[in-house]
């Protein structure tokens, strides 16, 4: 079986993944977007549904002082005796912390707080029932890879911190994952920043603290400099299969244009891992992760294809969509209209690190149709609906309705940096339709009215919302919001949301 990357597209970076059985989970960083920590479940490592986050509730992933590309960084999973485990970090609230669960796919503990600095956090459940508890960060002995153990049961440090590797000599060696393969210990982590100069290292000891080796072959993953459709991969996870083959999960992005940027975000990427005679691992094809692969030899088990459509009959909304920070109460409801996804706009505004009212999904195709039904008859000047493109605060565009001067019109704003454009048309009472056609290079927006009228309200490229213009870890949402400067109340119902990739 051949499969093609990424097998889980869009803005899903830093993932890690365990088996159980013949089930495999993999988690993914979240950042400033609620909830927090997808998690995904496969049987054959190329095809994955999401069943659920780890971090469900304000009390597990309070966000309040997040800003851009602040919260949630890099989780790690692992499974050990029964118990699921995801150690991540809340670089804007507790630091590092790990939940538990029997089920991934049902509610997660209470976070258990690890006093052990740094970022990137990840557990080894050695043979003799130690836990080592290993992250990325700046101690007494330098930067680098410190790790302690911990009991598992309360998070609490057993030994003081230590240093035990420094990396290879790239910079910001970070994502650390320790693994006892043949009586071995195996360091890896990744290095150069997660960038196009990003790559995976090796180490390995016969004691868990070292003195780690480094792999003569290092990095054992890098697209760095490669004329490739793949860019900047790197912060891998092992896992190996019943076969005795092992298999990589990374992190990688799809630039365009020239010069290269992206706008997707960092995503989630498949590679076979091969050892050399001397014991050494290697991620892809010499070290490359390629756009088609050969796939494990398990089973394939696809799952169902999710509709296009999201009515909005559901009691509770579907796992893809996420709020931006912790939702304001009152802010979102599905019951106040049944089978309508209704908004309520407070003062919070895109341009704001806040929690505007605000419903999301990751845009994960380059080539992709989005379209939504509107109803918003706002009586308040300063009170705005629709649909937005957004990177962050300071990158993003939208296409809304709006009440000035007492008449409502269209608008279609584009805010990049310290500028903004805005574009108004006059737009009749009743409900109106927005589409967003993407491309990868441009967005294009209109709107249909309810007297038949469509209205091109711009375009705009993509490359104002990538990452090297825009800066963070993130990836671009398409999301349904409202806002209200001077707090009127005016609902705006979302009839429905359709997302039609054209991508095969």
């Amino acid at each position: 079986m051949q499969f093609s990357n990424p097998v889980i597209p869009g803005f899903h970076p830093d993932p890690s993944i365990c088996r159980a059985g013949d089930d495999y989970y993999l988690v993914t960083s979240t950042f400033e977007y609620f909830p927090g920590v997808p998690v995904f479940h496969s049987r054959d490592l190329v095809h994955w549904r999401q069943i659920g986050h780890c971090l469900t509730t304000v009390e597990q992933l309070p966000l309040a002082n997040a800003g851009a590309s602040g919260g949630i960084y890099a989780p790690t999973i692992r499974y050990h005796e029964g118990w699921f485990y995801m150690a991540t970090t809340n670089v804007s609230g507790m630091g590092n912390f790990y939940v538990k669960t029997t089920d991934p796919a049902e509610p997660w503990s209470a976070p258990i707080p690890v006093a052990q600095g740094g970022i990137d956090p990840s557990l080894l459940f050695d043979d003799d029932g130690r836990v080592y508890f290993q992250s990325a960060m700046a101690g007494p002995e330098g930067s680098g890879i410190y790790q302690c153990e911990i009991d598992i049961a309360t998070g609490v440090m057993l030994t003081e911190s230590r240093l035990v590797w420094k990396g290879s000599g790239g910079a910001y060696p970070e994502a650390p994952h320790l693994y006892k393969i043949n009586g071995m210990y195996y360091l890896m982590i990744a290095e150069g920043g997660t960038e196009y100069g990003h790559m995976e290292t090796m180490a390995r000891s016969a004691h868990p603290y070292g003195p780690f080796e480094g792999c003569p072959h290092n990095p054992i993953l890098s697209n760095r400099s490669l004329e490739s459709s793949i860019h900047a991969t790197g912060h891998a996870d092992l896992v190996q299969i019943p076969d005795g083959s092992w298999w990589a999960v990374c992190l990688a992005i799809r630039p365009v244009g020239y010069p290269m940027v992206h706008h997707l975000g960092r995503e989630t990427y498949l590679a076979p891992v091969t050892w050399t005679a001397d014991g050494w691992p290697v991620i892809g094809q010499d070290s490359h992760i390629r756009p088609v692969m050969d796939g494990p030899a398990l089973p394939e088990t696809c799952w169902p294809v999710p509709p296009v459509r999201d009515d909005f009959d559901a009691s509770s909304l579907g796992y893809e969509w996420t709020f931006l920070r912790n939702p304001a109460p009152g802010s979102w409801s599905l019951q106040e209209r049944p089978g309508h996804l209704v908004l309520r706009g407070h003062k919070a505004t895109l341009s704001q690190a806040d929690s505007p009212a605000w419903v999301g999904r990751r845009l994960s195709h380059m080539d992709c149709s989005i379209r939504t039904a509107l109803e918003f008859d706002p009586r308040t000047e300063g009170e705005e609906a629709g649909i937005t493109l957004f990177m962050n605060e300071r990158h993003h565009y939208e296409a809304a309705l709006r009440l000035v001067d007492g008449r409502r019109l269209a608008v279609f704003r584009r805010t990049v940096g310290s500028l903004a454009v805005e574009e108004v048309h006059e737009c009749p009472q009743g409900q109106v339709i927005l589409h967003v056609q993407a491309e990868p290079n441009q967005f294009t927006v209109s709107l249909e009215t309810a007297q038949g009228m469509t209205i091109h309200l711009g375009t705009a490229e993509t490359r104002f919302l990538s990452t090297e213009m825009a800066g963070g870890f993130t990836g671009v949402f398409v999301a349904m919001y409202a806002t209200s400067e001077f707090g009127g109340t005016s609902p705006a119902s979302f009839d429905w949301f359709d997302y039609e990739a054209a991508e095969a």
